[in-house]
């Protein structure tokens, strides 16, 4: 009689730690869309709470020596990275958990039954069915031109384990099982600039005719590859196509322009009147997402008009990017 109670004890130990795992389709990681700029200049964070594993049920709360958990990514096509349209490549990390301490090498076993992830996890002594979660950051220095950006993983799970342990730590069974999922890793990169403009300053002048043109320029660091125009608004208070300022105390205007380069072709928001990429005074073509492309211009008060009251004068422009 003794022995029957005992046999019976060990079925009963190992149906109540038994727990199943199996391979499941992943969700992919995505980190949206994103800045050229930032994409280069800012690491940028991503993650999936399903990496393919999914265990229903309670795994016990230890794992013994010889229980494993180990996830193979491989990338489809031998690629390091996100690849995008034209060829560039953002690199990233992944990782095994949320921080950085167990990065995941590409085409090598990683085993989460190690280092105490699973425990971090909660897939140990939970009675919740789970997912083991995969971490992603961005490495910075990708000057890379606007598009989506993918790479795809083959996910090899292959996993040893004991689910029921008896008197003297027994292992009364285990499941050893392997499974292969998929993973696609993508971001989405946006076309920007880097735009330097400084302020127009007349000086002062005590008629009209006594302003001087101002002669500078604007620099922009646009995304690699991109070809797009610049406009420069009417300002606050146009009239009559011209640009105006307005005095800072009274309702008196002083008439002023922007003129494309050293030319008298005004500098507009519209069509024809904005500027290509193309014709930059400096390093004009497509943006190259690191130097600066320069686009000179002169300003100068109209002297057709009548020299208003004494005072400040100001305006405000908005220079505008379309790619």
């Amino acid at each position: 009689m003794r022995r029957w109670l005992t046999v019976l004890l060990l079925c009963l130990l190992a149906m109540q730690a038994r727990a199943q795992c199996a391979v499941v389709q992943a969700t992919n990681i995505a980190f949206g869309s994103v800045a050229s700029t930032l994409v280069n200049t800012v690491v940028q964070p991503s993650s999936t709470t399903n990496a393919g594993l999914r265990c229903s049920g309670s795994l016990l709360s230890l794992l013994r020596s010889d229980d494993f958990f180990k996830m193979t990514l491989t990338p489809v096509g031998g690629t390091t990275g996100m690849v995008g349209p034209t060829g560039d490549v953002i690199r990233y990390t992944l990782y095994a958990d949320n921080t950085t301490s167990f990065p995941i090498t590409r085409g090598q076993p990683f085993d989460f039954a190690r280092h105490g992830i699973l425990e971090a996890l909660g897939l140990l002594g939970s009675i919740v069915p789970n997912t083991v979660p995969l971490y992603a950051k961005t490495l910075t220095g990708s000057n890379v031109a606007a598009g989506t950006y993918t790479e795809t993983f083959s996910v090899f799970w292959d996993w040893d384990y004991c689910y029921g342990i008896g008197i003297g730590g027994l292992c009364l069974g285990r499941q050893t099982l392997t499974g292969t999922t998929s993973m696609t890793v993508s971001l989405t990169v946006t076309a920007d600039c880097q735009i330097t403009t400084p302020t127009i300053n007349f000086g002062a002048a005590p008629v009209v005719s006594g302003f001087s043109s101002v002669n500078q320029s604007v620099s922009l660091s646009c995304t690699k590859g991109s070809a797009y125009t610049v406009g420069l608004n009417d300002g606050l208070y146009a009239s009559g196509g011209r640009r105006r300022m307005k005095s800072t105390t009274t309702n008196n205007y002083l008439a002023y322009d922007i003129f494309k380069s050293a030319g008298a072709v005004r500098w507009g928001s519209l069509t024809s009147a904005r500027r290509a990429s193309s014709d930059a005074d400096i390093n004009p073509g497509n943006g190259t997402g690191t130097g600066s492309q320069v686009f000179n211009y002169n300003a100068r008060v109209y002297t057709d008009q009548a020299t208003p009251p004494a005072g400040a004068y100001q305006d405000s422009v908005i220079l505008d990017v379309a790619f």
